[in-house]
């Protein structure tokens, strides 16, 4: 019997594969080690394989694609409705192998080397941020011990811990004193590799064209149109700029029934780290228009006039996702209404 289909679920060590001829006939379930998935693959022959897009995913799905393999990457979200009966890795095998034959399957592009690499310079730079906060709520918060208040801001804390480095604030102990010097030299630590990636997405964004014609986009920053040109590989797979901003969950949430439509919140489904950059990219062109409402496109200060400020907010991230979806699918860069452009 010749096998057809593939699932495999993947993990660190043993991967689990399920394997099935033309007429779904279960041919080979067993498990592998690491070394013995490649040599496994390279003996079986042309056959669609199908994979839940997660954590090693890609680098997998380009291996078997070096071997001519058909591979799918699927969300585990879409799989989980075939898995039979307890969470195991045979079944969840079996649920991949069954749901990569699905017609109306939604399938994850496969990203490029170069691709991932410019999302590690992301997950790093948002990592360094988090800890970069957290030691300035750290210092804040041992400072407030004192009675000493530090204003909001990373300057006024390494200026607060410059201060206390130099014995300028008698009523903190000298042991605290030298703790709080020692979290700001961590804080300027994080400060100098934070330069150093934000000066490698920079390269990365003077060699994509993509990235360059997506930051044109009004309240779309380098980091926005880096994030977005290496993580959408295939922005036509999406029918229309509604299903890509679906897809980011900055759509609301149907609950229909009985011919009755309602709508809830967005759906906060999809890439986490785009919907947020966008969010506040839009949360700065909104300052901005309380500002100077001429500068930015005249629907959107008349939109505030009417609706909640976080609800302009979401559905101007929303109006961008679909603009960044045309700029995409369609070439060229951001052109503005004709009135703002007055």
């Amino acid at each position: 019997m010749e096998i057809t289909t593939v699932g495999i679920d993947l993990a660190k060590s043993i991967f689990q594969v399920h394997a099935v001829d033309a007429v779904g006939h279960v041919v080979v379930r067993k498990a592998l080690r690491r070394a013995q998935v490649m040599p496994f693959f390279a003996k079986l022959p042309r056959c669609l394989v199908g994979m839940e897009a997660c954590g090693t995913a890609h680098h997998w799905a380009r291996e078997l694609m070096s071997l001519g393999r058909d591979v799918r990457l699927m969300p585990p979200a879409y799989v989980k409705p075939y898995v039979k009966r307890g969470k195991t890795d045979a079944n969840d095998a079996a649920a991949i192998c069954e749901a990569v034959t699905r017609p109306s399957m939604r399938f994850v592009p496969v990203k490029s080397t170069d691709q991932q690499a410019a999302l590690a310079l992301h997950r790093t730079r948002d990592l360094l941020v988090k800890q970069r906060t957290q030691l300035v709520n750290m210092i804040r918060g041992l400072l407030a011990e004192f009675g000493i208040e530090m204003a909001r801001g990373l300057r006024h804390a390494l200026k607060l811990a410059a201060r206390l480095s130099a014995g300028d604030a008698a009523e903190v102990p000298p042991l605290a004193q030298r703790v709080v010097t020692g979290l700001a030299d961590q804080i300027g630590a994080v400060q100098i590799q934070l330069t150093r990636l934000e000066k490698e997405l920079l390269a990365w964004h003077r060699d994509s064209d993509l990235s360059q014609r997506l930051a044109t986009i009004p309240g779309v920053g380098i980091v926005s149109a880096t994030a977005l040109a290496a993580s959408v590989s295939e922005p036509e797979r999406f029918r229309s700029g509604r299903q890509f901003a679906a897809s980011l969950g900055l759509t609301p949430l149907q609950n229909c029934s009985g011919g009755k439509e309602r709508l809830g919140r967005i759906s906060r489904m999809g890439d986490r780290y785009l919907r947020r950059l966008l969010v506040v990219g839009m949360t700065s062109l909104i300052r901005r228009a309380k500002a100077t409402p001429t500068s930015v496109d005249p629907r959107l200060p008349a939109l505030l006039q009417r609706k909640p400020v976080r609800v302009v907010t979401v559905a101007a991230a929303n109006r961008t996702a679909r603009v960044a979806w045309a700029i995409m699918t369609r070439g060229g860069t951001y052109r503005a209404p004709l009135a703002a452009a007055a």
